[in-house]
């Protein structure tokens, strides 16, 4: 197909949403990373992998105590540098109750607002407490000339972050709610044994399969990305894909954590699309653009609008991935 057929055509982004706003389409793994050293070995590891997950510079437990300043600046160093090719990666700041939230925002957002893939806010324990530090990054931005939205990841690993969930999903902003299971159990005060921290009995503690079913669905229900916690195992890759598989395909996560770099392969094949359903989905937007966007037939089964949304996320979620598929569809929608 020519350019000029190409420009012809309606892109689903115009074609499927209107003013609703889009699901994000983000990586399906997030890699933490405390120090200097770590932080430009994963930017390393990104670049020989692709842009194919994110890293979370950790500027809370990152942070030496009486050198959070220092951490925070060497952050901005290191993500202004040439070494952040792919600009996918986010910062953890401090919570509401530490002393250096508010300094963590005044040294990062001045140097990296316009590039910063999100800023992850840990330990809250009500939503009016991430309202406020939403408001602050807001306002910080707005003074230093940066217009655009910076996404906001927020953690649950409090029982009053879990409590009032739903309320934190909808704070404009919010892209992603984040499960942190290890402070989670501690705040169960050995209510939780240690056991419960790794698989398959993270799965199936009650209290741990509530917390994780409410996060999801408070975060779906709020067109958010909901993120699985980490595996604790560093040497086994394949326990990191099979947690990683039955978050996605028994509790609806569509991202999770790494600690580890053998964990990122790992996560992302378990969360990847399967292959002869990208496949489809190719061929199904391909004909339905070639229709205007009205329903079709494909197989024998009519697909319309609400198909189309499910399948055009789909095909993003295997470009980000690293899923093959037809060249004309990454022609057309790429």
């Amino acid at each position: 197909m020519s350019m000029e057929s190409l420009k012809s055509k309606i892109h689903p982004v115009n074609a499927l949403y209107g003013k609703s706003k889009p699901f994000p389409i983000i990586p399906s793994c997030e890699h933490i990373a405390g120090s200097e050293i770590l932080i430009l070995k994963s930017l390393k590891l990104q670049e020989k992998l692709g842009p194919i997950f994110d890293i979370t510079c950790d500027c809370e437990d990152g942070a030496k105590t009486g050198k959070e300043t220092e951490h925070a600046e060497m952050v901005v160093k290191v993500l202004t540098s040439n070494a952040n090719l792919y600009k996918m990666a986010g910062v953890r700041i401090h919570g509401f109750n530490h002393k250096h939230w508010k300094k963590d925002i005044d040294i990062l957002i001045p140097a990296l607002g316009e590039s910063i893939a999100y800023l992850t806010i840990p330990k809250c324990t009500k939503a009016k407490q991430i309202t406020k530090m939403v408001k602050y990054i807001k306002n910080i931005a707005k003074s230093n000339g940066i217009r655009r939205k910076i996404p906001i990841h927020v953690l649950i690993e409090t029982h009053g972050a879990l409590k009032e969930v739903w309320d934190i999903a909808k704070i404009d902003g919010v892209e992603v709610l984040d499960f942190g299971m290890m402070d989670f159990i501690s705040e169960h005060h050995g209510a939780i044994s240690a056991s419960n921290l790794r698989s398959p009995e993270q799965f199936k503690h009650p209290l741990l399969v509530r917390a994780k079913t409410e996060i999801v669905a408070a975060a779906l229900a709020h067109g958010v990305v909901a993120s699985h916690n980490v595996t604790l195992d560093l040497k086994d890759p394949k326990q990191a894909y099979e947690d990683a598989s039955q978050a996605r395909n028994e509790f609806g996560f569509l991202r999770m954590w790494s600690i580890y770099p053998t964990q990122i392969e790992a996560i992302v094949d378990a969360m990847k699309p399967d292959y002869s359903e990208v496949q489809d989905a190719a061929n199904i937007l391909i004909a339905a653009q070639d229709n205007q966007w009205g329903p079709i037939q494909y197989h024998g089964e009519l697909h319309d609008r609400a198909t189309y949304r499910y399948f055009w996320q789909l095909l993003q979620r295997a470009q980000l991935s690293g899923v093959d598929y037809p060249e004309e569809a990454k022609n057309r929608f790429f």
